[in-house]
């Protein structure tokens, strides 16, 4: 069993830039596929970002596209979600998930469902 542990969340003016980390510990890291969730106030939790157990095989939400590079480093047990161009409707609650499902693996998983192992989250928020 994995555990998460979320860093790097802060206040940034729109424009601005921020880089999540998400350290991994209690398995083998690269077992996994990893996400990047977030959860704004009022709203459901909501897929960001996938990696699949080695790079460069990457997936994003249309919202973020371009804007947000999700990787890994599976030496050091940790993924980072660079987050540029940040806009006021990026504040919320960012989380990261870990799966060791195949299919995850092989093709991508979007839903948090398919995500067993979760930190308990950083807050960032971007003023206009």
């Amino acid at each position: 069993q994995v555990q998460l542990v979320e860093s790097g969340g802060g206040l940034v003016q729109a424009g601005g830039s921020l880089r999540l980390s998400c350290a991994a510990s209690g398995g083998t890291f690269s077992n996994y596929a990893m996400g990047w969730f977030r959860q704004a106030p009022g709203k459901e939790r909501e897929f960001v970002a996938g990696i699949r157990r080695s790079t460069p095989n990457t997936y994003y939400a249309d919202s973020v596209k371009g804007r947000f590079t999700i990787s890994r480093d599976n030496a050091k047990n940790a993924v980072y979600l660079q987050m540029n161009s940040l806009e006021p409707e990026d504040t919320a609650i960012y989380y990261c998930a870990a799966t060791n499902k195949g299919y995850c693996s092989a093709y991508g998983c979007s839903g948090s469902k398919e995500y067993d192992y979760w930190g308990q989250g950083t807050q960032v928020t971007v003023s206009s």
